[in-house]
């Protein structure tokens, strides 16, 4: 139930050496200005909803709270209620950590972040905040590298996807049109569009270092997850749960390990996400993991085509497509026995949930 989209043999590799295992999840929150720029991303109701994605977000997945489950503009629900329905099913053990959101987040581990201005800025976030989350990365992915058989480590940030393109471009990855979006067809233009002004009013010299990078154009949930990484990869196995913002951050960690002398096993990470963004017709995720050539590209194959919800099927015509780790969670499901009826059948049970709120 797993597809290899990017380095088969490593991909299968990593895969046999947890099967019957769990993984401790870590999510990480973070905000970034980006996404209140309008039509940027879907990850919210309206562009002001955006501002608190990321703690209903964390409300559903620390507690099953579903009342700020947030929900795209067309009305179907955020990515998080697969994650929430892996954590339950398995009993993992859960760590919401905040790199930097507009509102505290109860429950969550305060980092002591900021939230990124707009991208447009080209000076995204303090160079010392980007230092100081580098550091709590390093600090938590040595922390909680054994907290299960293995780490897995989500993100919840509105508008990444547009950071992670300006980010892995100023590293000098061909990544324009690869990177994939929350629309049902990514908005390439517009994306492009913003990281070329990032990028000219950043003005970064050939030398920049990656931290310097992330300060001017990145968002603050990178430098967290990828020294969470380097960390946790030393101790043990590691899932990048998500999308093409994880491999934005496997590069980022790759140029962050070589320019600080810091040990890391690459070998011992892979990016996971879902069947619809590595089969998103307006992106391709498999072609920028090769560019890339870091860490192996696994996907699920977490189907909701015979979903009885109209919000759940429409995933299947490309809208939403991950976030909050689903899709690494998904595989850490498969990966600890747990089959897709049953993961369907608690996923609509949350969803009910949410659309009766009489019953909470």
């Amino acid at each position: 139930m797993v597809i290899y989209s990017f380095d088969p043999a490593a991909g299968r590799r990593w895969i046999a050496a947890l099967a019957g295992v769990r993984p401790a999840f870590a999510c990480v929150l973070g905000f970034t200005a980006t996404c209140l720029i309008p039509g940027i991303s879907a990850a919210g109701l309206t562009p002001e909803a955006r501002r608190s994605t990321a703690a209903g977000d964390a409300l559903m997945l620390l507690r099953g709270e579903t009342s700020r489950l947030p929900t795209a503009p067309e009305g179907y629900p955020s990515p998080v209620i697969i994650s929430r329905a892996v954590v339950e099913l398995l009993d993992l053990p859960v760590w919401v950590l905040d790199a930097g959101l507009v509102e505290s987040c109860s429950g969550a581990v305060d980092l002591g972040g900021a939230p990124a201005r707009c991208l447009s800025s080209g000076s995204a976030l303090d160079l010392a905040v980007v230092e100081h989350l580098f550091e709590q990365g390093l600090h938590w992915g040595e922390r909680l590298a054994s907290a299960g058989d293995y780490l897995a480590i989500g993100e919840c940030v509105a508008g990444g996807t547009t950071s992670a393109l300006a980010v892995l471009c100023a590293l000098g990855y061909e990544a324009d049109g690869l990177v994939n979006s929350s629309h049902p067809t990514c908005n390439h233009d517009q994306k492009r569009a913003l990281v070329e002004q990032a990028r000219a009013r950043a003005c970064l010299s050939p030398s920049a270092s990656a931290l310097e990078m992330l300060a001017a154009l990145g968002d603050p949930a990178q430098p967290v997850i990828a020294g969470m990484a380097i960390a946790a990869s030393g101790r043990g196995p590691v899932l990048l749960a998500g999308g093409t913002q994880m491999l934005a951050i496997a590069a980022v960690a790759q140029h962050l390990a070589e320019q600080n002398g810091l040990f890391w096993r690459a070998d011992r990470i892979a990016v996971g996400t879902t069947r619809w963004v590595a089969s998103d017709p307006s992106a391709d995720a498999a072609l920028l993991a090769q560019r890339i050539g870091v860490v192996p590209l696994i996907a699920s194959e977490l189907n909701f085509a015979c979903s009885r919800f109209a919000g759940l099927r429409a995933y299947e015509r490309g809208y939403v497509k991950e976030g909050v780790g689903a899709g690494g969670l998904a595989i850490a499901a498969e990966l600890a026995g747990l089959g897709q009826e049953r993961l369907l059948e608690r996923i609509e049970q949350l969803l009910v949930k949410a659309l009766t709120p009489a019953v909470q």
